[in-house]
């Protein structure tokens, strides 16, 4: 890694990057036909998308300002103007995580759609997964087979993806040798567990609202659960998408903020996409490096980004 400069000129380096070349053009190839408007999102950002304790803070000018987590708070302005969008680019997470899965800098692709519900983000994640899957296959071949990469999986792999409740999923885990408790979210063992269970990718909803995000609708019948949907790769990949139906109730919305703590006037604009004409929306972002490691099948994340950023390294 420290010659990392020139390791990519090695055959296989060559190979994954252009897998994710590829990728990249079918993810914008795939929204761009379905008349999505591609959007681009801050970087700079006043506040939290994901959570507090995983931003990276710096000085702006007189205020301090954070790497954005993901664009979605201000996709969701744009949805309101334009319908169905989309934003591609760089997120960062200040996560000390230090496993195969996990870059500190990584890119995301995120739509979101206006009178969309759970239902409708979980059928257009199918379809850009199958999308995507199709594509590699069919132009980078040549690419998978000098990464020695056994296509078969990938090639079995078709619509629709098994579903599974967040109930359902603990009591498979459980059953699979995982020591969580129910109201624990996922980490990287019961991920790798789940998504080994299956031949294709698995779909997981209605996880229970406290481990969520405050921007997530409620389970109208459960009201503990959120309506959001996490995407497991096979193969012991794990989580490719996360994402759900945002909550568009303006005075559940305020509440929400105040119980999670977040600062009320950082998030006005926000709460104003309630005030001035609110909708049901949903949408989800797609880790662009854990979808190539999963069609590559690498061992290590670290592999499908030039010049990764991880826990200990930022050189060169």
């Amino acid at each position: 890694m420290e010659h990392r400069h020139l390791w990519l000129r090695s055959q296989k380096q060559h190979a994954i990057l252009q897998v994710r070349a590829e990728t990249v053009r079918a993810i914008r190839d795939f929204f761009d036909g379905r008349g999505f408007r591609l959007m681009d999102t801050p970087i700079l950002t006043p506040s939290a998308c994901e959570g507090t304790t995983t931003l990276f803070e710096t000085q702006y000018f007189d205020q301090k300002a954070y790497l954005s987590q993901s664009g979605q708070l201000y996709n969701e302005a744009t949805a309101a103007a334009f319908g169905k969008v989309y934003c591609f680019g760089p997120t960062f997470r200040a996560e000390k995580s230090k496993t195969r899965r996990h870059l500190i800098e990584f890119w995301m692709v995120e739509p979101e759609v206006a009178f969309a519900t759970l239902e409708d983000i979980i059928e257009l994640g199918q379809d850009l997964i199958m999308f995507i899957l199709e594509r590699v296959l069919e132009r980078r071949k040549q690419d998978l087979e000098i990464l020695e990469r056994d296509t078969a999986p990938l090639e079995r792999i078709s619509k629709p993806f098994p579903r599974l409740t967040y109930d359902e999923a603990v009591k498979q885990l459980v059953e699979n040798g995982s020591r969580m408790v129910y109201g624990d979210d996922f980490g990287a063992p019961e991920e790798t567990i789940l998504s080994r269970l299956y031949d294709r990718p698995v779909c997981v909803t209605h996880f229970p609202a406290k481990i969520k995000a405050f921007y997530m609708q409620p389970d109208p019948v459960r009201p503990d659960l959120a309506l959001g949907v996490d995407f497991m790769a096979s193969e012991g990949y794990g989580e490719i998408i996360g994402g759900g139906q945002r909550i568009h109730d303006l005075e559940l919305l305020e509440r929400r903020i105040q119980e999670f703590n977040l600062p009320k006037e950082a998030y006005e604009w926000y709460v104003d996409l309630r005030r001035y004409g609110t909708f049901p929306h949903s949408g989800f972002g797609l880790g662009l490096e854990r979808t190539v490691a999963w069609l590559c099948r690498l061992p290590h994340i670290r592999e499908t980004i030039p010049f990764p950023r991880l826990l200990y390294r930022i050189y060169p």
